[in-house]
């Protein structure tokens, strides 16, 4: 069996603003499995797409990219720095789920590295929510560890 082709292609302004109600809608049910009311997640999805997307288009220094696995749309990654160009973050990744299983993910955090480190990162960062057990299992495997964590308890 053939190694999949995996690549980072630039996002057009025009698939940019066709992703990004997408994208906030993800992040916005994230939070809310991640335990945030509707109206607070809502309010986070608003705000990061008010500083990382004030015009509908990404701020200067991110990038964001389709993810492609052998020419086919397989998901998406935005990454840029976080205060400098030593230290970046992985705003958002994503990989559809008829592509998932397949060494997607994998091959897209290795890009993210790479291309981050041609950027001059010297460090990566990410969030992952707790329930998203798979993704953690990933990342560990990838040589991230445990920064910080935050926990609550319904009252």
């Amino acid at each position: 069996m053939a190694t999949p082709d995996f690549r980072l292609v630039p996002k057009t302004t025009e698939q940019t603003a066709a992703w990004l109600p997408v994208a906030m809608s993800a992040y916005q049910q994230a939070r809310q499995q991640a335990g945030e009311d509707a109206e607070q997640a809502a309010a986070a999805a608003r705000a990061s797409q008010d500083q990382f997307f004030p015009d509908g288009r990404l701020i200067d220094g991110h990038f964001l990219f389709t993810v492609e696995a052998d020419g086919e749309d397989a998901g998406w990654l935005w990454l840029g720095p976080v205060k400098d160009t030593s230290t970046w973050y992985v705003w958002d990744v994503a990989v559809h789920e008829s592509f998932r299983g397949r060494g997607v993910g994998r091959a897209t955090m290795a890009l993210a590295e790479e291309f981050a480190r041609s950027q001059g990162a010297r460090t990566m960062q990410l969030n992952v929510f707790a329930y998203n057990e798979p993704a953690i299992g990933l990342y560990g495997s990838l040589g991230y560890a445990v920064t910080s964590m935050h926990m609550q308890k319904p009252l």
